[in-house]
């Protein structure tokens, strides 16, 4: 077989290859940032993490172009009895109430039955606070922004009295106790009781959206599907021996008490990704910062029920994570990419679950996917540099090789830097026609380079280690690139 013909078949092999790791099967998962994972690669993972985390049971939902494409419910709803979890299977969903209930306040904005600006006393004064006339200024608007200068719970501390730990509107502290308040306005704008309150959150956001077993306070169905509670070392919890959650068994507790699976969740989670009920303007408020938490890289800021999450002001994730007794849950997604996950989980270990799922799976892909994405970026750099100071500080008879080196770690570095500011962005899309037209192009160029070295080589003309060197480097980011499109 002469070299020509060795050439072409290397060339149409790793063609071959790109197009097989382009290749969309119907089984893959797209990440956050565009990049697929296959349904058994996500099956393990999340099995290998409840072993890991001790999580007894888990119920997910992972969504890509406003459908859901991931669904699994696993595990064990009562580890004791050994019964398994199933898709009937319901959860606290805690901390992510505010969320829903955000919405669910919106909705009554919008109605023209409470304005997010009136101070909450003109509606119902609030008798536990009334000794400091600063609660008098606590509007709808900084109870959902989390700036009432309320405690989280009162039942934190010994006196377990309410009190007001800054001006109202000035700063930022997490508090249930601010939702519970407007919670308690609501229902006495419906002149209604707890279950009436209920009714409404039925009317208003559980019927429109077709959320079957989504409620604040549990009905028969609940009672008897829901999943038993479990610590960090996964021993089981009497939580009606606790007498905070005995006493809110009835009660529509706005910040913590929703109960829900992953399916039902996901389909509210679609709605507030289409923007369905309520009009533009509400859902710019709804979505509109507030609050500052963090800065930085990532972003943090509070808006009206959600935290909004920004990647170097490119990307936006809207999302909550929630932790009750026994349970934790957690929520993102991104309302233009159409992209988003939820779990649910009968454990405390939601929060590092949370973490690990995000960069270790449904950011960008595997961890074998990021270290190729990071080779392939590193070696490029490497050729680019070395070969940039070989061309302009040290003339040899290899210059064509060291220019066309050149250009391909430069070709290399450009794709994988826009690739990661696409995926960033709305047109994250674009990546999947990006790689394998940059991919060609370096082959291509690769081709052309190969040959000139193979020339020298027989040559005998010039020192065979910077050949050697320059074929492995170029070698090197061929596999990693190869490996970006597999993996």
């Amino acid at each position: 077989m002469n070299k020509q013909k060795l050439f072409k078949l290397l060339f149409y092999s790793i063609l071959f290859l790109i197009v097989c790791g382009c290749n969309k099967k119907r089984d893959t998962i797209k990440t956050l940032l565009g990049t697929t994972i296959s349904q058994k690669t996500t099956d393990d993972f999340i099995d290998k993490q409840m072993e890991l985390l001790n999580m007894p049971a888990l119920s997910i939902a992972i969504i890509n172009d406003g459908k859901v494409v991931y669904h699994r419910v696993k595990g064990y709803a009562n580890k004791e009895k050994e019964i398994l979890a199933n898709n009937q299977s319901i959860f606290e969903g805690a901390s992510i109430s505010k969320s829903v209930f955000g919405f669910f306040v919106m909705t009554f904005v919008e109605d023209g039955i409470l304005n997010l600006d009136k101070p909450l006393f003109q509606y119902l004064p609030n008798p536990d606070i009334e000794y400091d006339k600063r609660y008098k200024k606590i509007t709808a608007r900084m109870v959902l922004s989390h700036r009432s200068g309320f405690p989280n719970w009162r039942d934190d501390y010994p006196e377990e009295k309410l009190f007001i730990q800054f001006e109202p509107g000035t700063d930022y502290h997490y508090s249930g106790e601010g939702y519970q308040y407007l919670a308690e306005v609501l229902k006495h704008l419906l002149n209604t009781d707890w279950a009436g309150l209920e009714a409404e959150f039925e009317k208003r956001v559980a019927i429109p959206f077709k959320l079957e077993h989504t409620k604040f306070i549990k009905d028969d169905y609940i009672r008897e599907h829901k999943v038993q509670p479990y610590d960090k070392n996964g021993n089981w919890i009497d939580k009606n021996a606790d007498k905070w959650w005995k006493s809110r068994d009835s009660v529509f507790v706005a910040p913590t008490t929703i109960h829900s699976e992953a399916i039902d969740f996901s389909k509210w989670m679609i709605a507030m990704m289409n923007k369905k009920g309520l009009s533009e303007s509400g859902f710019n408020e709804l979505y509109k910062p507030h609050s500052e938490i963090s800065t930085g890289f990532l972003r943090e800021d509070y808006t009206l029920g959600f935290s909004k999450l920004s990647i170097l002001n490119l990307g936006e994730l809207y999302s909550h994570s929630g932790n009750n007794t026994g349970f934790s849950s957690y929520f993102a997604f991104d309302k233009d990419k159409k992209w988003g996950f939820v779990f649910f989980t009968n454990s405390k270990a939601g929060d590092q679950f949370t973490l690990n799922l995000t960069y270790n799976l449904l950011l960008s892909g595997t961890i074998r996917k990021q270290i190729a994405i990071g080779l392939a970026l590193l070696l490029s750099k490497i050729l680019l540099i070395l070969n940039l100071i070989f061309v302009f500080f040290r003339k040899s008879t290899i210059l064509k090789i060291r220019t066309s080196n050149l250009g391909i770690g430069l070709t290399v570095c450009l794709f994988i830097i826009s690739s990661l500011i696409l995926m960033l962005t709305t047109n994250y899309g674009i990546v999947t026609y990006l790689y394998p037209i940059a991919f060609l192009t370096i082959i291509i160029l690769s081709f052309k380079t190969f040959r000139l070295i193979i020339k020298h080589w027989r040559d005998n003309k010039v020192n065979k280690i910077e050949l050697v060197f320059q074929t492995v480097l170029l070698l090197s980011i061929l596999i990693s690139g190869i490996s970006i499109g597999i993996l």
